[in-house]
């Protein structure tokens, strides 16, 4: 694609990239590590492109590689090092788990006192951002790109036919598609089309040192090192030092009249006013940890703008709601995601889907309960939280709860662990009287584990409710809509008053999403999915009933309704006492879906559960779920009825195979290798998303395949994203993992070579540093309430 304008405001660096360059560089480091999974592959790519790109465009990008050494001085930091190990041993980038000793002969000049180990990654280093800037420039007019400055964008007009008109001073450009990567500005391109982008600029400082006699007898420069409890970085800058801390949020200043009054008009190369009292604390931190500080004197204070998302993540992707219009904003790191985010979005746009799963850095991840407020106290808290041990199930709880709680929340919330999703509170896991009620993360099992177990056997044996409000959901209809869900889904479209579970795929034949699709009365739908998954999901129906010209009304309910779900062998027997509509068997079959009343509340109730046991979600107007709640909870009394969080849900369904979008499936996997052919009808006449390259998939054969895999451990359970091994390499991953409480042994998901996928196969999985043993077993571990029916029903107690 060669007909790509740049349109930039004044001059190419001005902005967050001129404290990056200012003398030198702060947040130019470049690092392979992400405690995350996806982003990894952004972090490499970026790394590969700057090493060739001297050699391509003929520009110095002046790029340091002396590798990069995080520390732990504490023994649960080690474990996160030993966490971080696991979910990097299936990806390409190298890195290591170093001794003291080796610490100390790579970097001489540390205080070895409380150092246990580190994290060493070899290939970091940092970059000059100018240089890196000039030479991105010159490649992209090599290759036919027109970058015009200055050229102040004045106004953002969308077209009819979803192109755009673009005005600067200078005239108007006619754009099939505009993307808004305007860094600290991008709030004000935003409001040009009524968008109120989540960004905020923080201030980060650093302090440059003068040349140190014992850095300038160094033979080789010094790695990068992060001191993880002092919560700063420090590298070699010529013969000194330079030195960025994180301060807490009590301390961390916010640009925040920039958010209310906007950038100051003329701001581009400019600083804020340095304030070394706000870092002296971390100073004497770095002082203790490289003791050559101390006599060392401070040469420079810069002191510039950041900006910040919410959640620390940048926003990279189209935008739900307008037409072709895009986003890559909200930078924190801008220098070690800008090569692989540019190349990530090229090949979204030329190819019609991302190239791989990046979910975490969907725009479409906020919503317009992202507030200004809530905004500043997440990115107080993620500057703050800069270093902070980064455990599994990890909770934050600045800026919450939002407006969005469901009308459960003052009911449940002293009763239980909430967890945050999409700006919704959801119960997690519950305590009873006597137990510890604390936030408690760990990398082992912790204050929930026994709790969990309780909910568990509570659906299994009893009937427990649980809120499943934050599911996304959509209202469909119109003439054409069965022909557009026939277009967008790989599965049938359900009978009128029936329910499935239905996939949409990407050209190329990836999961883009799983929903429950309820055909509630001829030509109207009820769609649901999960709450991380509803305005990402919205934006692709959307854009594919614009393409295809479909004559459909598609409305976003989701705050409009809340959703409970009950849940165990009871649970008929309890919801039988509060209608007179008939809930048995035969009378409400599974995936059945009816309107109808409990105790003169109007619910549309859907026969199925996550939990895979006798269950209804039953979806009703969000000002009543309290009552509903009540109604609910006042007539199982008598069969013991209780709540259960989704933590319980998650072993649930682990046990009865039930794949997870986000997990077992995403833009990386397709429905094949995942497991799902049952929801895929390729000999459907409609020719939906994917269906062609789902059969070129099928004709060449798989190369990996989900399996469940049962692993004898100790006070670990997998997660998640861990290394699988056999004969000594890394074969696979797992995908989600629990405790499972029926066989009292861990349980996992995972991707494994076709050739070691059999029931019996022998594995290992790495957690925290261990490789447990672990073995493929015939799925699913329980059998559905369903299948045990159905079982019984034909004399099969013996197949049970």
């Amino acid at each position: 694609m060669k007909d790509v304008v740049l349109l930039e405001k004044s001059e190419l660096t001005a902005g967050s990239t001129w404290h990056a360059v200012r003398k030198t560089p702060q947040n130019c480091l470049t690092t392979y590590f992400h405690p995350g999974i996806n982003l990894k592959k952004i972090h490499y790519y970026s790394i590969k492109l700057y090493e060739k790109l001297e050699e391509e465009t003929g520009q110095a990008v002046g790029f340091h590689q002396p590798g990069s050494i995080r520390i732990a001085t504490t023994p649960v930091r080690v474990d996160e090092f030993k966490y971080q190990m696991t979910r990097t041993g299936w990806h390409a980038t190298e890195q290591y788990i170093i001794e003291p000793e080796k610490i100390q002969e790579m970097f001489p000049l540390l205080n070895m006192n409380k150092i246990l180990a580190g994290l060493y990654n070899p290939g970091d280093g940092h970059i000059d951002p100018y240089s890196l800037t000039m030479a991105l420039a010159a490649g992209a007019r090599k290759y036919g790109a027109l970058l015009k400055y200055p050229a102040l964008v004045t106004s953002l007009k969308p077209r009819s036919d979803g192109t755009w008109d673009v005005e600067t001073p200078q005239g108007s450009v006619r754009a099939n598609r505009i993307v808004n990567a305007a860094g600290f500005w991008a709030r004000e391109v935003g409001k040009m089309i009524g968008l109120e982008h989540p960004l905020i600029p923080v201030q980060h400082q650093y302090v440059v040192t003068s040349s140190i006699p014992e850095v300038k007898a160094l033979k080789r420069e010094l790695p990068v090192l992060r001191d993880l409890e002092g919560s700063f970085y420090l590298r070699q800058e010529r013969d000194g030092l330079l030195f960025g801390p994180y301060e807490s949020q009590e301390k961390m200043k916010v640009q925040d009249t920039w958010v209310t009054n906007g950038v100051p008009p003329g701001f581009g190369k400019e600083l804020f006013e340095s304030d070394l009292d706000r870092i002296m604390e971390h100073i004497e931190i770095a002082m203790e940890m490289v003791p050559v500080l101390k006599k060392a004197d401070i040469i420079n204070v810069v002191n510039g703008p950041i900006t910040y998302s919410p959640d620390i993540l940048p926003m990279v992707g189209p935008h739900q709601g307008v037409r072709n219009y895009w986003v890559a904003v909200g930078f924190g790191y801008g220098i070690i995601h800008a090569g692989g985010v540019g190349k990530y979005l090229s090949d979204w746009i030329l190819h019609g889907e991302p190239p791989f799963d990046l979910i975490e850095l969907d725009p479409n991840r906020y919503g317009k309960w992202t507030t200004t407020q809530y905004t500043e106290a997440k990115a107080r808290e993620s500057y703050g939280f800069n270093n902070i041990v980064g455990y599994p199930k990890e909770e934050r709880f600045a800026g919450r709860p939002t407006q969005r709680v469901s009308g459960l929340y003052k009911t449940l919330e002293s009763k239980c662990s909430m967890g945050f999703h999409a700006g919704w509170e959801q119960p997690h896991w519950f305590y009873k009287p006597g137990q510890d009620t604390g936030y408690r993360p760990s990398f082992r099992r912790t204050n929930w584990f026994e709790p969990v177990g309780s909910e568990y056997k509570q659906v299994m044996q009893r009937v427990g409710v649980i809120d499943l409000s934050p599911f996304g959901k959509f209202n469909i209809k119109g003439q054409d809509s069965i022909r557009l869900l026939d277009h967008l889904f790989a599965n049938v479209i359900p009978k009128v008053g029936f329910t499935n579970i239905s996939h949409m795929l990407t050209p190329k034949g990836r999961v883009y999403a799983e929903l429950t699709v309820s055909h509630q009365s001829p030509g109207e739908f009820l769609l649901v999915t999960g709450s991380g998954s509803e305005l990402h999901d919205l934006r692709w129906i959307e854009e594919e009933a614009v393409r295809g010209r479909y004559d459909v009304e598609i409305k976003n309910v989701t705050d409009e309704f809340g959703v409970l779900g009950v849940a165990g062998p009871h649970a008929r027997k309890v919801l039988q006492k509060l209608t007179s509509e008939d809930l048995s068997d035969d009378a409400f079959k599974f995936l059945q879906t009816k309107s109808l009343k409990f105790s003169n509340i109007p619910v549309t109730a859907i026969r199925i559960s996550y939990t895979g046991e006798l269950g209804w979600e039953l979806y009703h107007r969000r000002e009543d779920s309290a009552a509903l709640y009540d109604v609910i909870m006042n007539a199982g009394q008598e069969e013991g009825i209780d709540n259960f969080g989704t933590y319980a849900m998650n072993a649930l369904r682990l046990e009865k195979a039930f794949r997870a979008w986000g997990s077992e499936m995403n833009c990386d996997t397709n429905p094949l290798e995942a497991g799902l052919e049952y929801f895929v009808k390729l000999n459907k006449p409609a020719d939906f998303i994917g269906k062609e390259a789902l059969k070129q998939i099928r004709a060449k054969g798989l190369t990996r395949r989900l399996v469940c895999l049962t692993l004898a451990t100790d006070d670990v359970d997998p997660e998640g994203n861990e290394s699988v091994w056999w004969n000594g390499k890394v074969v696979g991953n797992t995908t989600s993992g629990s405790y499972s409480y029926s066989i009292q042994k861990s349980l996992a998901f995972a991707y494994v070579p076709i050739e070691l996928s059999q029931v019996g196969q022998q594995v290992e999985v790495e957690l925290l540093g261990r490789n447990y043993p672990a073995t493929i077993i015939q799925e699913p571990l329980v059998l559905t309430e369903q299948t045990r029916n159905q079982l019984q029903k034909n004399g099969g107690k013996d197949k049970m």
